[in-house]
């Protein structure tokens, strides 16, 4: 519970016994404007204190955001059901979340969601509690039963597993001991999560390092909003750099936090942080236990310095003291969530700092335009990295146009490329092959009457993953059995996997290298995390050969034996018409191309392509990033796209059609005319039926000044839709599927 006096030990402001009436914004979606209703409360509390009320028949958590306004009726309130014991949110912290859900048009509640995600997350951790021998060990006892008292009396509590451990004994063993009352428990010597050490670990940084360093750290101990764009080339040092930035965070005795796209938060990411700090970092993404968030949270809220790591949803943790937010791989698609609360991760870390006066850092060797421009117009201060660390060199980008040197029929690595592996493997290096689709084909078709499987829920084929013998489709997850006959007409035996996915490639090289030992990296094959670091360690040590991946390979890997890198569809996110469809695919093959040479040789990197003319292409080749930011800016500012003009989008889905049809031809009716304001559609999405809801969406252009928000506000706040239909609001939308 918190302090009855209300005095908060940061001296937030607090009412005194008088005010029994306080305004709460609950930590759930309300269908009003600000999310917010009166409860009563015993006691005197303090702005920002985290409460458990009632609404309808739950209990939800919420924070208390002021006093109740104007005449309020005390006999119709309900009272507050609890304060869990945790500090009370900065009243920074809660205008930023309102902010964030000014901009998203997400409802406060929504967004206080994401950072109270678990009532349970706000109870105190269990107390844990061991066993130890109740008596001294007796020569006429059997002997294992010896054994125990003899590693447990007289010991600090340990588990039954650690006890069984020591004295060599079964589990079951000492829980028998314990229900016979020859072991007792006690709570274990519960020392917390240790914390990072500043000077721990730290590496000797060149000249061009430690300048933009000595930036970072003074920004931080100035306590203020300062917004960086670490620039840095692919193998130049950027996490020392900001490593810098966190020690100076932690001698402060603050909180630093780091973010990485979730595809990135491997093993090797957290022995790194370790190897620097001394600890392993706090982390926080999907796939971490409801045990380890909840002790993660706690740890985090209670305050005092520490490493947090974390997906994008890390952002919105009450830290109890942030001195910096790292944003690693700034350029990152997947730091946009497309759900939900539809939102940029790091605009809204942006937008964070600014509102609790810290430092934030863009970190990427590939910046995003939107981060280009804001350096430029000194929004952010850029800081570059132009050498890779140690006496590595950039490597060496070809072409290989496939439309003159074609690979072999059934296969999909082009003549140019096989003998640059050969080599390389004869040189005893190591190769990587780089294709961005997962499984082992695309599309599974007929050869008979050319019908394609496709998803019953989606409009998308379904992918054929022969190590598992299914295909399955990559929006919903439906799955099924490979195909025996054609839906279509009937055919036996005729369905054929067509196209490469990692799989298959894998097959091509098995029947090329058959000597040579490879390892496919995708998130249907590594196994999790312990898989995954199980197979790092293989390619590092030098037990694999070629490295067969998808995107995992392209984030922050570092392979000192690799020289050679194949890319086998370089065209492959040029396809469908995306507005940053060049600008990622230009990042991603850069960053792809960064992981050959990190020794002391330079790297090659194979492109194979059947457009080697595209800008993109050529700017890669010439190693010529300016030029291509130029051609990209000329191409958004002629458009009017951002980050020169602002979009939006709104997508409508419904289990029905005419429902989906229906509310599509209301907002078009109700559609705004102002100047400068551009409404396409309604038109049916590029996947116009996924996870079993047909969908339609509008797109909204706007000049640059024009607050897109408002018009949003104004357009939508009278539409009522029918239950059925969902409508999803995104403001600057990265994609349009």
């Amino acid at each position: 519970m918190i302090n009855p006096s209300g005095i908060s030990s940061s001296g937030v402001e607090t009412w005194g016994a008088a005010v029994l009436v306080v305004r709460v914004l609950l930590a759930t979606p309300l269908p009003f404007a600000g999310g917010e209703l009166d409860y009563i409360t015993p006691q005197p509390v303090a702005l920002g204190t985290v409460v458990i009320v009632p609404l309808g028949q739950r209990k939800i958590a919420g924070v208390v955001t002021g006093q109740a306004a104007g005449d309020v009726d005390e006999a119709r309130l309900k009272p507050v059901l609890d304060w869990p014991d945790i500090p009370t949110i900065d009243p920074a912290q809660i205008d930023w979340i309102r902010k964030v859900a000014a901009w998203t048009l997400a409802s406060p509640g929504a967004v206080l969601k994401m950072m109270l995600p678990s009532l349970r997350f706000l109870e105190p951790l269990p107390v844990a509690t061991g066993l130890v021998g109740a008596m001294p060990p007796d020569d006429t006892m059997a002997k294992k039963r010896r054994a125990v008292l003899e590693v447990s009396f007289g010991a600090d509590p340990m588990t039954r597993a650690d006890i069984a451990r020591l004295a060599g004994v079964s589990p079951g063993l000492v829980a028998r001991m314990a229900t016979d009352g020859l072991m007792r428990e006690e709570p274990l010597n519960n020392k917390g999560i240790p914390r990072p050490d500043p000077s721990h670990g730290g590496l000797t940084l060149n000249p061009e390092q430690a300048d933009a360093a000595d930036h970072l750290g003074k920004a931080v101990a100035g306590r203020d909003y300062t917004p960086f764009l670490l620039d840095g080339v692919t193998g130049s040092g950027k996490t020392e750099v900001y490593f810098e930035a966190v020690a100076k965070a932690l001698e402060d005795g603050r909180q630093a936090l780091v973010l990485l796209p979730e595809i990135a938060l491997s093993p090797a990411t957290v022995r790194r942080v370790e190897e620097r700090f001394g600890v392993p970092p706090l982390l926080w993404h999907s796939g971490l236990g409801q045990k380890a968030r909840h002790e993660n949270f706690r740890a985090i809220v209670e305050g005092g310095p520490r490493v947090v790591v974390g997906a994008r949803s890390a952002l919105f943790l009450p830290f109890a003291d942030l001195g910096v937010i790292i944003i690693d791989e700034e350029h990152d698609p997947s730091y946009k969530q497309d759900d939900q609360v539809v939102y940029h991760a790091r605009d809204m870390a942006v937008m964070r700092a600014a509102q609790e006066k810290i430092t934030v850092v863009m970190v990427s060797a590939t910046p995003s335009l939107e981060s280009e421009v804001n350096a430029e117009q000194g929004r952010y201060q850029r800081l570059g990295l132009s050498q890779r660390a140690g006496a590595a060199s950039l490597p060496e980008i070809k072409l290989v146009n496939t439309s003159l040197t074609p690979p072999e029929r059934g296969s999909w690595i082009a003549p140019p490329l096989v003998t640059a592996m050969e080599q390389t493997l004869a040189a005893g290096q190591q190769v990587m092959l780089f294709l961005n689709r997962r499984g082992y084909a695309p599309v599974t078709l007929c050869r008979r009457c050319g019908e394609k499987v496709s998803c019953p829920n989606c409009s998308a084929w379904l992918v054929t993953h022969k190590s598992s013998g299914r295909l399955r489709c990559h929006h919903c997850g439906h799955g099924t059995c490979f195909p025996e006959q054609c839906s279509t007409c009937s055919a036996e035996g005729e369905m054929v996997p067509c196209g490469p996915g990692v799989e298959r490639l894998s097959e091509e090289v098995s029947r090329r290298f058959p000597e040579a030992s490879q390892a496919v990296l995708s998130s249907d094959t590594v196994g999790g995390a312990e898989g995954l670091a199980s197979v790092m360690d293989d390619i590092r040590d030098g037990r694999v050969d070629i490295i067969i991946g998808t995107q995992m390979v392209a984030k922050g890997h570092h392979f000192p034996g690799l020289t050679l890198v194949g890319v086998v569809d370089a065209d492959l996110g040029l396809a469908g018409g995306d507005l940053r469809a060049a600008e990622h695919t230009w990042q991603l093959l850069v960053q792809v191309a960064g992981r050959a040479g990190r020794g002391q040789q330079r790297g090659v990197a194979v492109l194979q392509t059947a457009s080697p003319e595209t800008t993109v292409l050529q700017c890669l080749v010439a190693g010529d990033r300016a030029g291509f930011i130029a051609f990209e800016k000329v191409a958004r500012r002629e458009s009017g796209m951002p980050p020169y003009g602002r979009l939006a989008s709104i997508l409508l889905s419904s289990p029905s059609l005419q429902g989906v049809d229906d509310a599509a031809h209301l907002l078009r009716r109700s559609a705004p005319h102002y100047e400068g304001v551009t409404i396409l559609g309604p038109a049916p999405a590029p996947i116009a039926f996924l996870r079993g809801r047909h969908r339609q969406r509008f797109i909204i252009r706007t000049a640059r000044e024009v607050n897109i928000q408002a018009v949003l506000r104004e357009w939508l706040g009278p539409i009522r839709l029918s239950a059925s239909v969902r409508m999803q609001i995104d403001i600057d939308p990265h994609h349009f599927m």
